[in-house]
């Protein structure tokens, strides 16, 4: 697929702070956050906590999900901080007291952070993400670190389905104008790269995260002109190393007719055409029919390229057919995770002053105590089992946690965005084959160990008394 990526191949161009620069400060918190933070400083409630992000359930049309948004997390965890327009916010608010806004305006991440790698498959009751640290820090950071993880998350897992239901065909992420805001269509694209996808055409996403962006053209650039043919032999001629044309606008096979009369044109000024577009309709019929008509005229090595409405049914349908179609624009289905938009996940606390903590709400129960999570492979790699234990309980399966950040600093380069694709890539490949199909409920085993369920046994004597 053609595509233009700004800054060559030089990676991020942009300063990924600047971007965030609206959401950095801890002011971009829920209420309650600061309300029991000034709570914890005035009893000196400040000995490390430790809290775990995880997954309740999978949504009912998932069989995985893929963890993504660390990176995210540890920027904001390294730089955030109140500013001192948000502190004047604070104390003009009245909420706080002048002893808790002084600790707000010193306030700095110092604890540690174990987290899977992004791009790692994971299931129910297994924590991506662990934070060690004193307790108003880590109670503070609770709703940016779910925020950046639930919604990154959501989107790799959703554009994970789409990879694994059009093998072999390029996948770019057209969704930014129906994202919702500005941040989440970046992210998304991030995602759905990390997941998988070609590229997208968010542009910006090229300059902040090094993500190759592809562009073709719109209908109203073919409506603002004369003709068809005009609009195209025009775009042609100004953007000769990027030409994909959009065929749709008026009569799908009489534009697939112009592109070859165009061609021919073109080719004697060393233009070539790299694509053609289709958008509405029937996208299998419509594609063999352009086949057809590119082949006959002689364009062969012309690729074709469907958008509009796509999600991961009509990829496999599509693929089913055998549709002549070598790239897919995926938009709204994307960057809103149509389907299964949110996920059923909480930040909590699991451990303070080095005693284990347990919510028995209805439904929503945790297991007390740090946690580490083992997976077992098969000889060809294939996922097994899964075995949720405490940190303490040594096993000789694959530990999924690993250390992220301690005393506030990284203690390891993350991953760059193409490695931590390549993981996701190679988690997809192991799959088990039943939870790589598109229909639900195959159910990965993921066990609970005896130390822990005896750790949850005895909580809940201590609660009862």
């Amino acid at each position: 697929m053609t595509n233009v990526a700004l800054g060559g191949g030089a990676g991020p161009a942009l300063d990924t702070a600047a971007w965030q620069a609206p959401a950095a400060g801890l002011l971009l918190t829920d209420l309650y956050e600061l309300n029991m933070v000034e709570v914890y400083l005035e009893r000196r409630m400040i000995a490390p906590a430790v809290f775990e992000f995880f997954v309740r359930a999978l949504p009912p049309t998932r069989n995985f999900l893929i963890a993504a948004g660390l990176a995210q997390v540890i920027e904001f965890l390294e730089t955030a901080r109140f500013t001192e327009d948000e502190l004047a916010w604070l104390r003009r608010s009245g909420r706080f007291g002048a002893a808790a806004i002084d600790a707000f305006a010193t306030m700095r991440f110092t604890g540690d952070v174990d987290a899977m790698a992004e791009g790692s498959v994971f299931f129910p009751d297994e924590p991506i993400l662990r934070v060690t640290a004193p307790l108003p820090q880590a109670q503070l950071i609770e709703t940016r670190v779910i925020n950046l993880l639930h919604f990154q998350t959501v989107i790799a897992s959703k554009a994970a389905r789409m990879v694994l239901a059009a093998p072999g065909k390029d996948l770019v992420d057209f969704g930014l104008r129906r994202a919702h805001g500005a941040e989440a269509g970046l992210l998304a694209a991030r995602a759905a790269y990390l997941a998988g996808f070609a590229g997208t055409a968010t542009t910006p996403a090229a300059a902040l995260f090094g993500i190759p962006i592809f562009g073709t053209m719109a209908h109203s650039f073919i409506q603002a002109h004369d003709s068809e043919a005009a609009a195209f032999e025009a775009f042609a001629r100004s953007r000769p190393g990027n030409i994909v044309l959009v065929l749709d606008t008026y009569d799908t096979e009489r534009a697939a007719e112009q592109v070859v009369l165009l061609a021919n044109k073109l080719a004697s000024d060393g233009i070539r055409i790299s694509g053609v577009r289709l958008d509405s309709g029937d996208l299998a019929a419509h594609a063999r029919q352009v086949r057809r008509i590119l082949d006959a005229g002689g364009l062969a090595d012309v690729r074709i390229l469907a958008s509009g409405g796509i999600d991961e049914m009509a990829l496999s349908r599509l693929t089913a057919a055998a549709a002549p179609i070598d790239g897919f624009g995926i938009g709204t289905s994307l960057t809103t995770a149509a389907d299964a938009p949110t996920l059923d996940c909480a930040y909590k606390l699991q451990e303070y002053a080095g005693r284990p903590k347990r919510k028995l709400s209805e439904g929503k129960a945790t297991w007390p105590g740090r946690k580490q999570v083992y997976r077992w492979r098969g000889p060809d790699g294939v996922m097994k089992r899964d075995l949720v234990t405490l940190e303490s309980d040594r096993r000789d399966g694959e530990a999924l946690l690993r250390p992220v950040m301690r005393d506030g600093r990284r203690v390891a380069v993350l991953p760059a965005l193409t490695e931590a694709r390549a993981h996701a890539a190679s988690e997809l490949g192991d799959l088990p084959g039943a939870l790589r199909q598109l229909d639900v409920g195959h159910v990965y085993p993921v066990e609970i160990s005896d130390d822990l369920s005896a750790l949850a046994a005895k909580c809940d004597e201590q609660i009862a008394r």
